[in-house]
């Protein structure tokens, strides 16, 4: 069965823009190539980047920084981290949606370019954001911003990292978070797995199928287990506590195939007590909003940036 019949038409060029052929490692390093220019019809960021290069636990750390108006104090901030299903991607060659948002909210914005699977499996993918938001927290008076006001946010595997460093800052003792915003977040490694809780028959077709999510989450695991305390920390869906975490903000689409890990992840913010908006758009695939024009990405981007400016008092 086929669900392209469901798609918004706008988001058709999608389906031949990013090709479903299944990842293998000895084909990794081509698709990475592929991946740096794949996206180039975005254009240039508004804000060009100022790399700035921090301590990480395997070595230098870059962060992409992204001022509006450098020398401005007491601004809101956020942590970006790109998507690319744990294997691909980097901040490098994904810089217009930080800087977009740098440019829209008028707040600065640091994209981390943290390392990537199979190469660093779990947890250094994880350590490197916590690092990023701790160096943020860290140098907030430096750098203009309010500690109290800073948001993390992500795309796809980025918005599993981000779910991932919030629980990391809640079980570490902060730095405290004042939001999340998770788009299409990549939360359950059981998804696409024959262990799969959800088997939404209209799901995951296009774009980052079961297959695709299935080589990104065994390359992150590694030789992990998942049965100790950090298991959240891997596939945030695991964490069994999800109380103190920040208020958050969920866009996903109907399509894609983290609708339901990202629909259940919701409903247990909500039950364990966290303010939460949730979006789902409709005949929305994965990676839709790369497509900016067409009216439902309009809505989304409307609705995150309005989320943003709201829930860190921009």
């Amino acid at each position: 069965m086929t669900t392209r019949h469901l798609v918004d038409p706008d988001f058709l060029p999608l389906i031949d823009l990013l090709p479903d052929n299944a990842f293998t490692r000895e084909d990794l390093p081509t698709i990475r190539a592929e991946s740096e220019n794949r996206f180039a019809f975005v254009g240039a960021p508004p804000i060009a980047a100022e790399v700035k290069v921090i301590a990480g636990e395997g070595g230098p750390l870059e962060i992409y920084w992204y001022d509006p108006a450098p020398g401005t104090k007491g601004r809101a901030a956020l942590l970006h981290i790109h998507g690319g299903g744990m294997v691909i991607g980097s901040a490098r060659s994904m810089q217009p949606a930080p800087s977009g948002m740098a440019a829209a909210l008028g707040i600065p914005v640091a994209s981390v370019e943290y390392r990537l699977a199979p190469d660093h499996p779990f947890p250094a993918p994880q350590n490197d954001c916590y690092t990023a938001l701790k160096w943020l927290a860290a140098h907030a008076e430096d750098l203009g911003i309010d500690p109290a006001r800073i948001g993390v946010t992500g795309e796809s595997a980025g918005g599993g990292l981000a779910a991932a460093t919030a629980l990391m800052a809640r079980d570490l003792g902060g730095p405290a978070l004042a939001a999340q915003f998770l788009t299409y977040p990549m939360l359950d490694h059981r998804t696409g797995s024959d262990a799969c809780p959800y088997a939404n028959p209209v799901t995951g077709e296009f774009v980052w199928t079961r297959v695709h999510n299935q080589f990104g989450w065994e390359a992150l695991r590694g030789d992990y287990q998942a049965g100790d305390a950090r298991k959240g920390w891997f596939s945030p869906a695991l964490a069994e506590d999800l109380a103190g975490l920040p208020p958050t903000w969920i866009g996903t689409g109907s399509l894609d195939l983290f609708l339901d890990e990202d629909l259940d992840y919701a409903l247990r913010l909500v039950k364990a007590g966290v303010p939460v908006e949730l979006h789902s758009y409709p005949g929305a695939i994965h990676a839709f909003n790369a497509i900016a024009e067409a009216p439902t990405a309009k809505a989304f981007t409307r609705d995150l940036l309005g989320a943003m400016a709201r829930m860190l008092q921009v």
